[in-house]
């Protein structure tokens, strides 16, 4: 099918989308969605077909009946007989009483013509194949048909019951496979919400399904669930990003299908309407995913997990700008790289602090001296004690620091250098023996005890904080006890709590990491300042 999209804002040329089988629309709550949705019925003309599990399980006052809807359907069938009349307040209602009308006339037509003599084969109705598709997605539930009603039995039990004692979830189920098959031939069949009401463990299987039912027509799903629209296999998804009422014109696009971020993440991240950060770690137990949105609230903060997803979906997002018009950013833990690695990353958007991981960056001056102040304590005191536990941890460590380190330079080095090529296994061969000395371990090492000695001569807490990786850094520094706070996962909360508040030191806070990052946060996002 053909479809033309609504009128687009700024006067563009309304897209028209040739051989769709699926559309799904997406968008942000307020972004003109809903009305894009019916925009998009009102050009269909006469073969749309709406249907929806969420208004279909309750009663409607609503007096306006599409046509070809299954409301229609039974109006027509309730004024073929004067002395038969069927109520039913809900459009679930309404489906099956068409369904078993239905049965009953193709089976007295059945009837018939076996009194006439003919030999038909026994009718397949469309009860027959929602019951069968729906006992395959409920395995245990049985469907009766008894007295002209649709009774409803579980394995192992021996009552029946109406379709009162479903499930709302059964009952959606039930719902869409009977209603698709009432849509008329080549329709556009729009779905609002189809994730209502059903499980995930089935939703794909559940309407690949339904599709199948009709492959006549086109789907358009109207939905929130990025999930699902990832599901789809042969999906156009148009992203509604807003709506103008005074000119009924909207601002969307066709979403480029060649992108290499996830059809989910892809999807969530649009409907955000905010620029995003990337960043390391996960959405429940990292300290990045509750730090972040507090320290650059302009942007939706979204954790991937390593820092290779986020350098990568940096990447992958920018290279779409011209799509999609959002900015980008990621921070990743600084580890330890160099001044060359940390540069690269910068001029990619990624951003990388001035410490060596997120937990050095709770530590900095302007941080302990805020949490300090907060807690009434005085703030001198309390960061020269932290000052001085780090460094003598840090000089405890210094050559196993130093060591670690080169094991990374040495690990990028090998990597770059391997990632040519060779004529041939002697040239490969050659050239990895050569290796220990072109890139000598062993000075890189004794330069790197010189230069974190040199910090521990000078006190230089800054330098410290950025090439000491150790987790452990927070409680053994004992930051909490000196701020009068239990333990180290309290003082990570005060420093949360600080910065929800809104308060002078919050704002303390916030800069001082932001600084950290060398970044401001201007009206029009973030600027990294010069290296």
């Amino acid at each position: 099918m053909d479809i033309k999209l609504p009128n687009k804002s700024n006067s563009q040329k309304a897209d028209v989308l040739h051989d769709v089988r699926q559309l799904t629309l997406i968008g942000a709550n307020g972004a003109g969605k809903s009305r894009f949705c019916s925009k998009l019925m009102e050009q269909g003309g006469e073969a749309v077909y709406r249907i929806s599990a969420l208004r279909a399980m309750f009663p409607s006052e609503e007096k306006k009946v599409l046509k070809g809807s299954i409301g229609e359907m039974f109006e027509k069938l309730n004024g073929k007989s004067e002395e038969v009349k069927f109520f039913a307040a809900s459009e679930f209602d309404k489906l099956f009483h068409i369904m078993l009308h239905d049965e009953l006339r193709v089976l007295m037509n059945y009837k018939a013509r076996l009194l006439m003599g003919e030999r038909p084969e026994f009718p397949k109705t469309k009860l027959d194949v929602t019951v069968k598709a729906w006992q395959e997605v409920f395995p245990k539930n049985k469907v009766l048909r008894e007295n002209g009603k649709l009774m409803f039995s579980t394995e192992g039990q021996d009552d029946t019951y109406t379709s009162l004692r479903l499930s709302d979830g059964e009952k959606a189920v039930l719902y869409y496979i009977g209603a698709v098959q009432y849509a008329m031939p080549d329709a556009m069949i729009v779905v609002d919400d189809p994730e209502s009401f059903i499980h995930p463990s089935i939703m794909v299987s559940l309407w690949n399904e339904i599709e199948a039912l009709r492959p006549d027509c086109t789907f358009v799903y109207n939905t929130h669930d990025v999930n699902f629209a990832s599901t789809r296999t042969d999906n156009t998804c148009v992203w509604v990003k807003n709506f103008d009422p005074s000119n009924e014109t909207w601002d969307y696009e066709v979403m480029d299908t060649s992108r290499q971020l996830s059809d989910a993440l892809y999807f969530d991240l649009l409907g955000s309407r905010k620029p995003i950060l990337f960043v390391e770690g996960d959405d429940t137990h990292s300290i990045d995913s509750r730090l972040y949105p507090l320290i650059f609230p302009q942007y939706m903060v979204k954790p991937l997990g390593s820092c290779n997803k986020v350098i990568e979906s940096v990447r992958s997002f920018n290279d779409l700008s011209a799509f999609h018009h959002m900015d980008s950013w990621g921070i990743v833990d600084r580890d330890r790289r160099d001044g060359l690695e940390v540069e690269y990353l910068r001029k990619k958007k990624v951003m990388v602090p001035n410490v060596a991981e997120i937990e050095n960056m709770l530590l900095i001056e302007g941080v302990v001296k805020a949490v300090a102040r907060q807690r009434h304590k005085n703030p001198d005191d309390v960061f020269n004690s932290v000052k001085r536990a780090v460094i003598k941890m840090f000089t405890a460590e210094l050559k196993q620091q130093a060591l670690m380190h080169v094991r990374h330079r040495v690990k990028h080095e090998v990597e770059v250098r391997i990632d040519r090529k060779f004529r041939n296994i002697n040239a490969l061969e050659e050239h990895m023996i050569d290796l220990v000395n072109e890139i000598d371990p062993r000075s890189m090492y004794e330069t790197l005890c010189r230069e974190f000695h040199q910090y521990v001569i000078e006190g230089n807490y800054a330098m410290i904080l950025q090439v000491y990786n150790q987790k452990m850094i927070l409680g053994d520094s004992n930051v909490a006890a000196l701020c009068g706070l239990a333990k180290k996962d309290d003082y990570i909360k005060q420093v949360l709590h600080i910065l929800k508040s809104g308060s002078r030191e919050a704002r303390v806070i916030r800069r001082a990491i932001q600084q950290c990052f060398g970044v401001t946060e201007s009206e029009h996002g973030l600027v990294m300042n010069e290296l």
